[in-house]
């Protein structure tokens, strides 16, 4: 009999960089499901508003955002009501900037779990992205609330058929946050200042985004540098699937889902090379 056959698992030094141990990420399932718990109860046990915080920072973001750039600056929103308009761009950004911030200094963050106990390193990322899902949920459901408030006073927003391709939205905005994240969490292994830069970037990034203003306004100087955002076409698509307005097309979404595949894939090799000698480094 082979003596490997007598152990469920055969942990060795050396692996292939494209060994992604996908199956055995499947088989900690359960250490997902205990790190996505642990992630929501650190994070509000000791806030006095709890849970509630996930609706109050939506909230106040659009309160901000209709006052400044709607109310001061004047700028467009397609014809929709302003904060309906800013409340759809908010909501698609949050996820995907939690997932990336979030994601980018995991390495850093659990250097000490690391370097402890054998476990697929990539299920700590994938546990950052299914924890912000959930606030991702109760933020949608927010933006749901005020959309049917605006309809019933007769607003003129149009959900279409094109709303079936919100599992799609939410999918490419986790891929997109976990991929880069992972990229830039291998890169602040050796290269700590880096991690600093990542909140004040991902605020810059949001205005290359059409998070406050939408593409139709974009100036045509910089208009090509909007579009080459993947987020773009996914906030695009998330307003014009549910409120009727939005630059949709085909090719964006399509461009969109290559890009993310691209970022995923590259993150999830990079990080599987960073993680076998990171401790070293952290």
């Amino acid at each position: 009999m082979n003596k490997t056959s007598e152990f469920d698992w055969e942990i060795t030094s050396q692996s292939s960089v494209f060994d992604l141990k996908l199956n055995d990420t499947w088989e900690y399932r359960d250490l997902l499901v205990l790190l996505v718990r642990r992630d929501f109860v650190s994070f509000y046990k000791q806030t006095i508003f709890g849970p509630l915080w996930f609706f109050i920072q939506p909230a106040l973001q659009t309160v901000l955002f209709t006052f400044v750039f709607g109310k001061l600056a004047g700028i467009s929103t397609d014809g929709l009501p302003q904060p309906l308009f800013y409340m759809a761009g908010i909501t698609a950004w949050n996820y995907f900037a939690e997932c990336l911030t979030k994601t980018s200094t995991v390495f850093k963050d659990n250097a000490n779990i690391f370097g402890k106990v054998y476990f697929p390193r990539l299920i700590m990322p994938v546990s950052i992205v299914v924890s912000n899902l959930v606030r991702f949920g109760v933020q949608f459901l927010l933006f749901l609330a005020v959309m049917i408030y605006y309809l019933y006073m007769g607003a003129s927003i149009e959900p279409n058929f094109y709303i079936l391709l919100f599992p799609l939205l939410i999918l490419l905005m986790a891929a997109l946050g976990l991929g880069a994240g992972m990229i830039i969490s291998a890169m602040t292994t050796k290269y700590r200042d880096l991690a600093l830069l990542v909140t004040f970037g991902v605020q810059l990034l949001m205005y290359a985004t059409t998070v406050i203003y939408p593409l139709s306004t974009a100036s045509a100087n910089y208009k090509w540098l909007i579009e080459a955002n993947p987020m773009t076409a996914i906030i695009e698509t998330f307003r014009y699937g549910f409120l009727g307005k939005g630059s949709f097309n085909w090719a964006s979404l399509g461009y969109a889902t290559g890009v993310t595949a691209v970022i995923l894939f590259a993150g999830i090799i990079i990080f599987n090379k960073v993680e076998k000698n990171f401790v070293d480094t952290v």
